[in-house]
């Protein structure tokens, strides 16, 4: 069915989203949240009122990739959150549920943000191009709604630790023996903070009080009952199928930021130095390699970056580049279940290292799990974030709870106090967000 696309002057989409947060299941994917000269990213969507859903509780074993090639969902422009424990059960069996399986939503009408040519297009999808472009027209409507300076206080006044420091440190500790034992070479072990929202405030409270500190993968998204706020810089995927191109982007290595200028380039060449890291990275993009290798064309997969240095506002990161070209049949559906869930936040082997996560973490949920957006900007282009710094909403009553987590990996090197510090300036931004509270003491 036709997509109707229109040009619309520039505006920012986060001016766009806050004048549509209080809608329908509002959408709002914005890259660099609106920074992507600083960040990355070139595409940022904003969208109300989907005119279809489906939240998939517990999927069995297959059906949920079978759900995205169903002609309920394989034709048109769609978004999905797939959570990690979904995607995770064919190693650990089943656990207790905290987050449904998968999301699926279909907007008829959205605003495409083309941040490289100051480009804001209103596009409509439908069953002929009279009803593509009556659609388009109604998204246009919304680029007339503009809500500017919205800075709302911290919406939540706890940023409460799930275990005790010295319980991550000891598990830290377990897997560097499983390591030493042969068992596995990494895991990337995580630990959670939660809490409520103040009666009166709303996930986007905390999504806009991240957009001075975006990552390239921001996102604000409210399904019925449940959202999530994600400033994820990492890019699990992302897929052109008339190219037949796939594209990932591992982060493994960390450093945290810090004021003095000094200080920063030091961190940040300690990282690019650090054999540790390297060694880290490297397995993960080995684990990318294999994965992408079971849909891609015999010697197609290569590597065009290895431990590139990204810096976001609070932490230093080490990034390769991995890409492939697919055989022809593959589809997006085929792509997610060759390569779900991700090396980077699983480890190496992938199979062993979501065992070892499930005996020493409770169920993560959706955390780690990946937001895709598919054909909102071109036909047959899909482009999933990897849900890292993210926090997960669910409505009871008329508040709602959160619970968030940040995680490290975990090799024969990792001493236990400078892992669960890395944890702690990996949440710091979310953490600020949320309550001000600050986690760490790294600046």
């Amino acid at each position: 069915m036709p997509v109707s696309r229109r040009p619309l002057e520039w505006v920012s989409p986060l001016v766009i989203a806050t004048a549509l947060k209080d809608e329908t299941d509002p959408l709002a994917l914005v890259a660099g949240a609106d920074d992507p000269d600083r960040h990355g990213g070139r595409w940022s969507y904003v969208a109300i009122e989907p005119y279809q859903v489906d939240v998939v509780e517990r999927a069995d074993d297959g059906a949920l990739f079978d759900a995205l090639r169903s002609d309920r969902w394989s034709n048109g422009p769609c978004v999905g959150l797939l959570s990690y424990d979904a995607g995770a059960r064919v190693a650990t069996g089943a656990r207790a549920p905290i987050w449904p399986d998968l999301i699926l939503a279909r907007y008829r009408a959205w605003l495409a943000f083309d941040h490289a040519k100051q480009i804001v297009w209103a596009c409509g999808w439908g069953e002929d191009e009279a009803s593509a472009q009556q659609t388009s027209d109604h998204a246009a409507m919304w680029h007339k709604r503009r809500a500017h300076g919205y800075l709302p206080a911290p919406p939540s006044d706890q940023f409460t630790p799930e275990a005790p420091d010295q319980d991550y440190c000891d598990a830290v500790a377990d897997v560097v023996r499983r390591i030493g034992e042969g068992e596995l070479f990494q895991a990337n072990i995580a630990r959670a903070w939660s809490g409520t929202l103040r009666p009166q405030t709303e996930p986007f409270d905390v999504f806009a009080r991240l957009a001075g500190r975006g990552a390239a993968y921001g996102a604000c998204w409210r399904i019925g009952d449940h959202a999530v706020v994600s400033n994820s810089p990492e890019l699990f995927l992302s897929f052109d199928q008339q190219q037949r191109r796939i594209e990932a982007r591992p982060i493994k290595g960390t450093r945290p930021r810090y004021a003095d200028p000094v200080s920063d380039r030091s961190a940040a060449e300690d990282l690019l130095t650090s054999e540790k890291d390297r060694a880290e990275n490297l397995m993960i993009v080995d684990l990318m390699r294999n994965d992408l290798g079971r849909v891609a064309e015999v010697g197609s997969v290569r590597v065009d970056d290895l431990w590139g240095l990204e810096s976001h506002p609070t932490v230093h990161h080490l990034t390769s580049v991995v890409v492939a070209t697919t055989s022809p049949q593959v589809t997006w559906p085929d792509v997610l279940e060759a390569t779900f869930p991700a090396g980077s936040i699983t480890g190496a082997p992938k199979h062993q290292a979501m065992k070892v996560i499930a005996a020493l973490e409770p169920p993560r949920g959706a955390w780690c799990g990946t937001l895709f957006a598919s054909g909102l900007g071109e036909a047959g282009v899909t482009s999933a974030s990897v849900l890292i710094r993210s926090a997960f909403f669910q409505r009871y009553g008329q508040g709602w709870q959160w619970r968030t987590l940040a995680g490290a990996g975990i090799t024969a090197d990792s001493d236990p106090q400078a892992e669960l510090e890395e944890t702690d300036a990996k949440i710091r931004a979310l953490a600020d967000a949320l309550c001000l509270r600050t986690v760490g003491a790294a600046d």
